[in-house]
């Protein structure tokens, strides 16, 4: 197994390459020797594999890897990261992170802020009424959304107009997930598989601290390096008003803005239907008691 080289690559950046050095530090230190047939060793400073273990079994130096993990402006084949990427066991959205921030993945998708999105949508989203549905960029951020999703989150459309920011500065009374345990580190993987393509830029490395300085919650998420596709799910949220709803959450790709997405709710159970119902014939329902 080769690699292609020394040569710096153009498009790397401190940043990028810092980014990479931490997420292959998180990843290995999550991997036990018994788990890829090493014996767990006596003297292990620190959790999960050593740097050459993890070469040793993707069959490239030792040096190299050291390289690699530690930022040094190398260039590695697809052969190569495919090789760290099964050792390391990454699937496949962390697979793809790994390359975007080796600099091997294929070229970076328009930023979202350069890709208008066509009126059509607005009708279309209108037309989805009474299943919430809204459309957010890669930062969470609410870019379009309908009179449904608006009933079900009122305080997601004030303020930054973005979602993840909502859910973790909002006091945990009115946050509208039942399971936030579950549900707002998924969002933060999401999150870095996005911040892949965006390392580096100042507003999204400013959202990224702000939100940082505003959740220790958040904080704590970012700094695990997880990465995940956006995908369907089972949603559970709640509401001050009228209490639980299960959603089934559907992404779909908007093609003439790639870094978007549209998310549709479709409620789960006939109870969940009547009461998005009753939140739109009642839009200024209460969403906290403010009594206490």
């Amino acid at each position: 197994m080769s690699v292609t080289g020394k040569t710096p690559t153009p498009a790397a950046t401190p940043r990028k390459r810092a980014e990479l050095t931490a997420f292959l530090k998180a990843r290995r230190a999550r991997i036990a020797p018994e788990d890829v047939g090493l014996p767990p060793g006596l003297r292990r400073r620190t959790p999960g594999l050593r740097r050459e273990e993890v070469a040793q079994l993707s069959g490239v130096g030792v040096t190299w890897y050291t390289w690699l993990e530690q930022g040094r402006p190398i260039n590695a084949s697809e052969q190569v990261l495919d090789a760290i990427a099964r050792t390391l066991r990454l699937d496949r959205a962390e697979r793809d992170h790994l390359f975007r921030l080796a600099d091997s993945a294929p070229g970076r998708q328009q930023p979202f802020e350069d890709c208008p999105l066509d009126p059509e949508l607005a009708v279309i989203l209108e037309a989805l009424d009474p299943l919430p549905a809204v459309i957010y960029s890669a930062r969470y951020d609410v870019m379009m959304n309908n009179r449904a999703y608006g009933a079900l989150f009122p305080r997601i459309g004030s303020g930054r107009h973005n979602a993840l920011w909502s859910v973790f500065v909002m006091p945990g009374c009115c946050n509208p997930f039942v399971n936030r345990r579950t549900e707002l580190p998924r969002m933060v993987a999401v999150l870095r598989a996005g911040y892949g393509r965006h390392v580096g830029e100042p507003e999204w490395e400013r959202f990224i601290r702000e939100l940082s300085a505003a959740s220790p919650d958040f904080a704590a998420m970012w700094e695990r390096h997880d990465v995940a596709d956006t995908g369907a799910a089972i949603k559970v949220f709640r509401h001050f008003s009228v209490g639980e709803l299960r959603m089934a959450s559907t992404t779909l790709a908007v093609s003439r803005a790639p870094e978007h997405r549209l998310i549709v709710y479709t409620p789960m159970d006939e109870r969940t239907s009547e009461r998005i119902a009753w939140l739109m014939d009642h839009p200024d329902a209460p969403v906290a008691d403010h009594t206490h």
